[in-house]
Formats: C-alpha cells, sequence, structure tokens
C-alpha cells in the first residue's frame, strides 16, 4: 500500500506539470471568471477530458498478485487493473465549469478507459461522468466562490474514490479478489486524489491573485498616466500635445520607443529609431490604418507588420492605440518593444486603458472647452452692451461742445467713436493686448473727464512694456465705470481716480482705486463675487469681468476687492506676464 501510494504521488506530480501549464493557457481565464458558453463549454470539456486521459496514462497497472507496473499506461491485459489519476482532472472540471463540462469531460476520460479494459473497466468508465456531473452540481452550492477553497475541494476530492470504489465492488466481482483490491488501492486512492485536487484549486487561486495584481497595477498606471497627461491633453498646439504626451509615456514607461501621430502622419517620437521614425513622416502601414479606420486596438507582432523601411531598425513589435474623439480615431499612440516577447498582458491591459482614459479625458476636456467658449461669449455679449445713459449725455456733450469748443468736440467724437468700435469688436476676439485695452480704457477716461472735468480726475500709469501682454477684452474700463458711477457717484468735486498697471516678480498687477465712499462693509467681500438681485447697484459688471478673468485665465486672476484704510476703495487683479487662454 504504501510504494502505491508513493507512486501514485509521483505519477501526481507530472499531472500537475500539467495542470500548471493549462493555468497559462488564456482561455482558461474564461473557466474561473465563468464566462460560460456553448463553444467554450464543448472547449473546456474537450481539453479536461484530455487532461483525464493524461491521468490515466500517468496511472499504474496492478496485476493479479498485486504487483504494480509502474510503466505509463498504454495497455492493459484482461487480468490486470487500471489505477487511474483521471477522476482529479474529471472532479476540477466539474468544480470550474459545472456539470455539463464535468460530464463531457468524464464521458471522454471514461470512453478511453473503457476502451483499454481490463479488470473493473466498467467500474472505471462509469466513475468519471457521473463524477463530472456530480462536481458539476456539487459546484453550485459554491457559485458565489469565483474558485473553491483548497480545504474544501480536498474535502470534495474524497468522495470520487470512494464512488470508485462502490462501483467495483458492485460489476466487478468475478475476476479478483475485489475486496482485497479495494483494500489495497482504497486509501492510495483516496488521499492523492483528494490532494491532488485541492493543490490544483490552490494553483488556480495563486493564478487569479497574479492576474488581479497584474490589472490593478496596470489600471492604477493608466489612471495617473492619463491624470498626468491633462495639462498636455489641454493644449490646443497638437505638435505641443503630441511631444508633451510622448514624452512622458516614454518617460514613464520605459519603452524602446513611443511615436504619437494624427490620423495622417507622425507628430512626435521619441526613443530607439528617432532617426528615421521622423516628424512629419505619413503612416503608411496597415496596422496603423486599420486602427484607425476601425477603432480598435490592434499590436504588430513582427518587423513585418511594423512595416519600417530602415532594414537596421531595432524595433519588433509595437502596440498601436487609436486615440478616439467621439465615434471617430483622431490620432495613433504607438508603444514600441524590441522583441514581440516583451508585449506581456500587462502591457496590453494598461495600452487598453490608457486609450480609454485618455479618449474620455479629450472628450471631456473638448465638453468643457465649449461649455468656456459658450459662456465667454455670453459674457462678452454683455459687457459689449453700451449703457445708453452713457451715450446720450455723450452726446449731449458734444452737441454742448460744438459751439463753444469745436476742436474738443471732435476729439470726444473720435473718442466715443473709437469706445463704440471696440464694443462691436468685443464679441469677436477673447484675448487682445493690453495695449488695444488700455487705448480702449484711455478713451472713457477722456470722455468721463471731459465731462465730470469740475470734480474728477483720472491717474492712468501704464508700463510701454506690457503693450503685447494678452488680457481679456475690456476687463479694466467696467472697473473705471465702477468708480465713476458708485465710488464717486456722490462727490461733487476733489473725486480722484488712479489706474495703475504694474509688473511684479513675473505678474502684471492692475488696479483701480478711488477716494469715494468705498463699499458696504457687508458686501465688500462679495463685490465681483456675486450679482446682488435685491439691491439698485447689483454689481453685475464686476461679477461679468470677475467671471471672465476667472474662465479665461485661472482661479489666480479673480477679482479683490477692499476698502482703503485712508478711505475710497480699490479693485484689482493679477495676471501672469506669459498669458495664455486658460
Amino acid at each position: 500500500m504504501m510504494e502505491l501510494t508513493i507512486i501514485l504521488f509521483e505519477r501526481l506530480g507530472l499531472l500537475l506539470v500539467i495542470a500548471f501549464v493549462l493555468t497559462r493557457i488564456p482561455g482558461f481565464r474564461s473557466l474561473i471568471y465563468r464566462e460560460f458558453s456553448g463553444k467554450m463549454a464543448l472547449i473546456h470539456a474537450g481539453m479536461f477530458g484530455l487532461f483525464g486521459i493524461a491521468g490515466t496514462i500517468t496511472g499504474v497497472v496492478i496485476t493479479e498478485d498485486f504487483t504494480v507496473l509502474r510503466n505509463f499506461v498504454w495497455t492493459v491485459e484482461d487480468d490486470q487493473m487500471i489505477v487511474s489519476s483521471s477522476l482529479v482532472a474529471i472532479v476540477i472540471a466539474g468544480l470550474l465549469g459545472g456539470p455539463l463540462v464535468g460530464a463531457g469531460a468524464g464521458v471522454i476520460a471514461g470512453a478511453h478507459l473503457f476502451m483499454l479494459g481490463g479488470v473493473g473497466f466498467l467500474a472505471n468508465s462509469l466513475v468519471n461522468p457521473l463524477t463530472g456531473l456530480l462536481a458539476g452540481y456539487t459546484a453550485r452550492f459554491f457559485s458565489r466562490e469565483r474558485v473553491i477553497s483548497p480545504m474544501k475541494a480536498l474535502f470534495i476530492g474524497v468522495f470520487p474514490p470512494i464512488l470508485l470504489i462502490h462501483l467495483l465492488l458492485i460489476f466487478d466481482t468475478t475476476t479478483m479478489d475485489m475486496i482485497a483490491v479495494v483494500n489495497t488501492i482504497g486509501l492510495p486512492v483516496v488521499l492523492s486524489n483528494s490532494i491532488a485536487i485541492a493543490i490544483f484549486t490552490a494553483m488556480i487561486g495563486i493564478v487569479l491573485r497574479e492576474q488581479e495584481n497584474e490589472a490593478a497595477q496596470a489600471a492604477r498606471q493608466a489612471l495617473a498616466l492619463a491624470e498626468e497627461a491633462i495639462p498636455y491633453l489641454k493644449n490646443e498646439s497638437i505638435a505641443e500635445r503630441a511631444n508633451g504626451i510622448a514624452d512622458l509615456l516614454y518617460e514613464r514607461l520605459k519603452l524602446a520607443a513611443v511615436s504619437v501621430t494624427t490620423e495622417k502622419e507622425i507628430m512626435a517620437h521619441r526613443g530607439l529609431g528617432h532617426d528615421h521614425h521622423l516628424v512629419g513622416n505619413q503612416i503608411t502601414t496597415d496596422l496603423s490604418k486599420r486602427a484607425i479606420a476601425e477603432g480598435q486596438m490592434l499590436i504588430a507582432h513582427s518587423r513585418e507588420d511594423i512595416e519600417c523601411e530602415q532594414e537596421k531598425c531595432p524595433l519588433e513589435a509595437a502596440i498601436i492605440i487609436p486615440i478616439m474623439e467621439g465615434n471617430e480615431a483622431t490620432g495613433l499612440i504607438k508603444l514600441y518593444f524590441k522583441k514581440s516577447q516583451h508585449i506581456r498582458p500587462v502591457e496590453l491591459m494598461l495600452a487598453r486603458g490608457l486609450g480609454q482614459l485618455i479618449s474620455n479625458q479629450l472628450q471631456t476636456i473638448k465638453g468643457e472647452r465649449l461649455e468656456l467658449y459658450s459662456r465667454d461669449a455670453e459674457l462678452r455679449n454683455l459687457q459689449a452692451q453700451i449703457n445708453p445713459h452713457f451715450l446720450f449725455n455723450t452726446l449731449h456733450m458734444i452737441a454742448a461742445l460744438v459751439r463753444k469748443d469745436p476742436a474738443e468736440a471732435r476729439h470726444i467724437t473720435v473718442k466715443l467713436a473709437h469706445f463704440m468700435r471696440f464694443n462691436i469688436k468685443l464679441v469677436s476676439e477673447q484675448l487682445i493686448s493690453m495695449d488695444k485695452e488700455c487705448q480702449h480704457v484711455q478713451a472713457y477716461i477722456d470722455i468721463v473727464q471731459r465731462r465730470f472735468s469740475s470734480r474728477l480726475d483720472i491717474q492712468f500709469v501704464q508700463p510701454e512694456e506690457l503693450a503685447e501682454l494678452s488680457i481679456p477684452p475690456s476687463t479694466i474700463q467696467p472697473l473705471v465705470e465702477n468708480s465713476v458711477q458708485h465710488g464717486l457717484a456722490t462727490v461733487t468735486e476733489g473725486g480722484e481716480i488712479e489706474v495703475r498697471i504694474v509688473k511684479v516678480a513675473g505678474h502684471v498687477h492692475v488696479s483701480v482705486r478711488d477716494n469715494g465712499i468705498g463699499f458696504p462693509e457687508d458686501i465688500v467681500r462679495e463685490a465681483g463675487q456675486v450679482v446682488r438681485m435685491e439691491k439698485k447697484n447689483s454689481g453685475t459688471g464686476l461679477y461679468n469681468v470677475n467671471q471672465r478673468l476667472i474662465s479665461l485665465l485661472g482661479e489666480d486672476a479673480r477679482l479683490v476687492a477692499r476698502n482703503l484704510p485712508e478711505g475710497g476703495s480699490e479693485v484689482s487683479f493679477q495676471i501672469e506676464t506669459k498669458t495664455e487662454a486658460y
């Protein structure tokens, strides 16, 4: 009995090696995740049936005098009996695939035992499909577990050999002393089968954890890369966007090379092959064209798939990821490898996740940009509406000046024309030069200064070196208007307004201060932040300016309002010296 036990464990060692190889087959994953279909059930039944036949071939034969023959089992004499390990494969098939897979595998393994013949062939043939069927139904009690625990498998594995023993005692009692046979093989078969089943389920558990760890690692890396890529994706320049993404992926993923393309040409390439994978080269490979046309990730497994014209190109494999905007692929990300073997499942999972995340980010950015444009256009339309009182009062002033001072009337008319022309153009541009903005402010100041010459003095300080700085149009004028209409509305003389534009440590600080009544203390912190509908002076002008500064230049550019210790108030904001649309 001891000798038979040792031999069976040796043979089960071989069987477990085959089982280990089986767990590395990609289709095996569908069993673990219970992805059943008729076709896959047939394939898995056939696969485990062959596994069961291997268990029979690696079994042993017992002769009439209870001698154990250690050779692999290819044939069996009529007075000999097979001690097979096929039940290990059949139980696993039933536990993972259910009754259909278990019974199917059992029929295949049983048919093989039936054809081999020998003592107990009928019991050996019947026990396999019965075991597969019962194991499949048993698995339904553990349907919430992806893989049955080794201890449960050990327990379940005890019963098939016991069933075999009973069948032997029922069907084969004439040719050998079956009771003696059962006494000899019973314990070794029970031990070896149950332990082998437990080990196999433990192996499946390890495979599952490996796959989950790889998937988790790929997901984490893809999420991190997609988040880091956001600043590059927001760039409206396609070339700068491509260069940024190529640099990021090449540095983080440590690949042989990375290319970023549009649907027609290469926009950036980093790594090996940079001497001939040049920016501006047209996309000519069939796989790239297919990836763009179908919007599906494809893999180049060989130099022929890459179709590089350079014979000494060191790149032999690639993952081609389409960048989707809506339902159309607008470009590709190509991850290059030196060898096809370097493309592991984790790289494929990472590439697939990265493509989906970047495509989603682009879609989100596109939506945000459309919303931003729409809101900015609405605010600019509001800003462009000229106060009718300002227009009528200015026209009356010009009419009065025509007789008294025709030159001044002509000057104010020109300024009014400039002011109105600027407001009409306001709706068409998001950013203008500081020089144009200052001309607009100066036109307004000249008109207001002439109209309120007896009670207002407006100082305007502007540095010449900031003439080309970009700024949202009509940002400063509403601040001056706010001082005139609200801060100094009740002042009859001595009113002062100072407009200062100064450069400070990489920023430009713009401030408008007056010596008027200041903001009421209860609203000074909300000035420009909200529209107070219950008040006559709702602050709509400051609110519109503030919203446009934030949406175009970011939170750092928001308006700051405060009352001055010496009286009056100041409204200011700052923008970076190198200003770009946000």
